[in-house]
């Protein structure tokens, strides 16, 4: 299995380590079951989120994660291995992480997750795909904090 992640970091509040990023999202592509693929993972502030966020959603207001999947109902890729693009906003990760009692880090490796797992076909709504979503993400960041060997934040 190959995995590519083109990582762009165009944000300066966290230090992020990309080679723990990189570990991180081969390790959920992996668990998945996913084959070869490639991902693009962009981290920005709240100002360039609420900009896509408007652009392509029509919401004017900055949110955590943003995820563009490339693959599922009705969408032909031009390129078949690529699984879309994953957009965190780390100002975003900061400010929610003591909001919902959990570090930046493990915040963070939980909007990644989240948005990993929208390029891989999982979706917020219904109810019950959202539930199946949340029961996902929480399995998979409880694993990553049990084994965790990688850093995704530099201190």
């Amino acid at each position: 299995m190959s995995l590519e992640v083109e990582i762009k970091n165009r944000q300066r509040r966290l230090k992020l380590n990309p080679t723990g990023i990189k570990k991180l999202a081969a390790w959920v592509i992996r668990e998945e079951g996913c084959g070869e693929a490639e991902i693009s993972l962009l981290f920005v502030n709240d100002r360039a989120i609420r900009r896509l966020n408007q652009e392509y959603l029509a919401r004017d207001y900055p949110t955590d994660v943003l995820a563009f999947p490339q693959r599922g109902p009705g969408r032909k890729s031009v390129q078949p291995r690529f699984l879309g693009d994953v957009v965190v906003s780390t100002e975003r990760v900061q400010r929610q992480a003591p909001e919902y009692g959990k570090e930046t880090e493990e915040e963070f490796a939980l909007c990644l997750i989240h948005g990993l797992l929208h390029l891989l076909g999982y979706r917020d709504h219904p109810p019950r795909s959202r539930a199946r979503m949340r029961r996902r993400e929480e399995e998979l960041l409880r694993r990553w904090k049990v084994k965790k060997k990688w850093s995704l934040i530099k201190s």
